[in-house]
């Protein structure tokens, strides 16, 4: 359950997104229908989540010494990297998510990580540490 509402408030954090950076960021459906519309953003929303889970995790880890050399703002680049890989990968599919340049996909990996993070806060999505709770009651 709490794996479904990531995909949707992460499809949410998406969708908004798009709307604030409408210049550079745009979303096509595989279809005309808003239903495709819907389905679009959470397929691009899972998409998110594996690149970001498989490709994100090893681009860290190997990228670690240029975070430690510019004080993390390596990370600007590497979330925008991801974010424009979520583009491409989508692009080989004929519909979804198309980022006109790096600097955009740099725009939209800062805005889609700030909503995620809020989106997450309010619906609290993230697994709660059960220790506290056994040392509480």
């Amino acid at each position: 359950m709490r794996f479904l509402a990531s995909i949707v408030l992460n499809a949410v954090a998406l969708w908004a997104t798009v709307w604030v950076l409408q210049g550079g960021l745009t979303v096509t459906a595989y279809d005309d229908s808003q239903g495709s519309l819907v389905l679009t953003y959470l397929i691009l929303a899972v998409v998110w989540g594996l690149v970001n889970a498989v490709i994100g995790s090893v681009v860290r880890v190997v990228s670690m010494p240029l975070y430690c050399l510019t004080l993390g703002l390596f990370a600007l680049v590497v979330n925008g990297f991801l974010f424009w890989l979520v583009g491409w990968v989508s692009g080989l599919l004929d519909f979804g998510l198309t980022i006109d340049n790096f600097w955009w996909a740099i725009g939209g990996a800062i805005i889609m990580g700030i909503l995620s993070a809020i989106l997450n806060g309010i619906f609290r999505t993230r697994k709660r540490d059960t220790r506290r709770r056994e040392v509480e009651d």
